[in-house]
């Protein structure tokens, strides 16, 4: 199939995006047997065999567009003002009648399972079954390749779908401004991640949710509030999650159908193909590949999640479910961005410390030790495989523990991890109450006395705590590498620790103002976020670059947040 890697011009229109159309999931992977084909299945039910199941969106009502993301539109070869065009609008609010060939008429939703901190789980299918569980309310609408690389596109909230769970597969304006603010800020931020291409919202439309009353301290939501409806657009290279894995591999151990094994071992093929071509000699045999496959997703996992502790991000609710297979960040649902350090940092109400900003290390490796068994099945008949399996399971906890001290080695400007140095660095932000971002990037200005990075601190620290830190500054000097210049060092920490962080407090405003129909707070916000490491002007860093203020503290919606959304 044509991409656009000839093309000179940017893409004006529909027909020239379906020009790029490759949808190599729909074609390489198998349909539910049991599917319509029409897409009208909209109402829960098990879903048993199959890699997809073909469900027309559900259109909004009085769709507007609402924003893009002018980076991924360029990354693409797309005009800006393709975004603003009625038949963009159409697709892209869940309108696919009028969608120029060769472009498919139907979207596709997946199944998946669910494993939290490695234990499998049923229940959360409302058939008790696990064949209930999966893309609820996302629906993917298009595959293709552009300036030669793949990227799907998903419409989160497009309606019901048979793994719905008897939901009404809305996403609400508020969740989507978020996710679609978060996914191009992680980017901008250097963090793998699902990309965000469009949000458009509905002029008439809204769906019940609740949540806080303004000022509320609650921990929980105390009243249902009617909310417009909205859609976000969100791509990736793919959306295999390790989830959809298990739920193959479950299926292979328990020999549910006769196809079963193909089925994960043709999923596990498309998923190399897919996000690994590069990187994987696919003449090789299939036990070969797997192994290679689990050794190259354990670099990329523990990479990924350093990275979310380098910028501040915790996942808030890192299932198997929400982990990408290609190692990226998915799903930005209830996320935050830790200001406030605590290393049990956790935005959401239904999260647990199990997946607090610092335990998201531990959530990596029970997800990754998920993955290896679900390619377990594959290598069953070769022992020595299934050895090498465990053995690259067992090593995730050391190269975990690398990569974090590579990291932390980044962010102070350190030729080397100092375990010791950075250990009490931590315990000093637990005591003073700092804010994580800021005192990165203050010390980005290698101070050497503590009155240099007070304004870092929600609370003055007495003489002695004023000591200890410098006392600590002291240390860090003495281990800083002697032979680069100290512009350098500054220069290279700067690219590391990011100026401009998601600032919940700050984006509760832009997601009320667009419910109003002002989206100017929005797009002051988008270009904040997508230049975090940059320098901007004294406007934007006396808005965006500070405390939170106190009144924000144990706000309900702000502070904390029910995933009602």
């Amino acid at each position: 199939m044509p991409d656009q890697a000839s093309r000179t011009a940017p893409i004006t229109s529909l027909s020239e995006l379906a020009d790029c159309a490759d949808y190599s999931f729909l074609t390489s992977l198998n349909p539910d047997p049991q599917a319509t084909s029409d897409g009208y299945d909209h109402q829960p039910r098990q879903v048993y065999s199959g890699h997809y199941v073909p469900v027309l969106p559900m259109a909004l009502k009085a769709p507007g567009y609402v924003a893009h993301s002018q980076t991924l539109f360029r990354e693409l070869g797309l005009d800006d003002n393709l975004a603003g065009t009625e038949a963009f609008v159409r697709l892209f609010s869940g309108d696919m009648t009028n969608v120029p060939p060769p472009m498919r008429k139907t979207g596709w939703a997946t199944g998946y399972a669910l494993s939290i901190y490695g234990t499998e789980y049923t229940q959360q299918c409302p058939f008790g079954t696990g064949n209930g569980y999966g893309d609820g309310r996302a629906l993917s609408v298009f595959e293709g390749l552009f300036n030669g690389k793949r990227w799907e596109m998903q419409l989160k909230g497009a309606g019901r779908t048979p793994y719905c769970r008897g939901a009404d597969g809305r996403a609400v304006l508020r969740s989507s401004v978020r996710e679609f603010l978060a996914q191009e800020h992680m980017h901008a931020l250097g963090v793998p991640s699902s990309r965000s291409l469009c949000l458009m919202m509905s002029q008439s439309e809204t769906v019940n949710r609740p949540w806080y009353y303004q000022g509320s301290s609650s921990f929980e939501p105390e009243v249902m509030v009617a909310n417009p409806v909205a859609i976000t657009t969100r791509v990736a290279p793919s959306f295999i999650r390790v989830g959809q894995l298990e739920l193959f591999a479950r299926r292979a151990r328990s020999q549910q159908h006769p196809d079963a094994l193909a089925e994960l071992q043709a999923l596990v093929a498309h998923l190399i193909e897919r996000e690994y071509a590069l990187e994987i000699d696919t003449s090789l045999s299939l036990p070969e590949q797997v192994i290679q496959l689990a050794e190259i997703f354990q670099e990329r996992l523990t990479s990924l999640v350093a990275n979310w502790i380098r910028v501040g991000y915790c996942q808030g609710n890192f299932n198997s479910d929400n982990c990408a297979a290609g190692g990226y960040t998915l799903d930005y649902g209830p996320f935050g961005f830790c200001e406030l350090f605590d290393p049990l940092y956790q935005p959401w109400t239904g999260g647990g410390r199990h997946f607090s900003f610092f335990n998201q290390t531990a959530a990596a490796e029970k997800n990754f030790s998920m993955f290896c068994g679900a390619l377990a099945p594959l290598i069953q008949d070769e022992p020595d495989r299934l050895n090498e399996l465990d053995a690259i399971r067992g090593g995730f906890a050391a190269m975990m523990e690398h990569k974090l001290g590579v990291m932390w080695a980044s962010k102070l400007g350190l030729q080397s991890y100092n375990a010791e140095l950075v250990m009490s660095l931590l315990q000093l932000m637990v005591r003073t109450s700092v804010d994580y971002t800021m005192l990165f990037r203050e010390l980005c200005c290698l101070p050497d006395k503590v009155t240099a990075i007070t304004r870092c601190f929600y609370q003055p620290a007495d003489e002695a705590l004023q000591q200890q830190w410098n006392d600590w500054l002291t240390a860090w000097h003495e281990h800083l590498d002697k032979r680069v210049d100290n512009k350098e060092i500054a220069r290279r920490m700067k690219q590391v620790n990011p100026k401009y962080t998601w600032r919940e407090w700050l984006v509760v405003p832009a997601y009320t103002e667009a419910e109003k129909g002002n989206f100017t707070l929005l797009k002051a916000l988008q270009n904040v976020l997508t230049n975090p490491y940059d320098e901007q002007s004294a406007d934007v860093e006396t808005t965006y670059y500070c405390l939170r203020p106190a009144e924000y503290f144990d706000a309900g919606g702000i502070s904390h947040y029910s995933c009602s959304s």
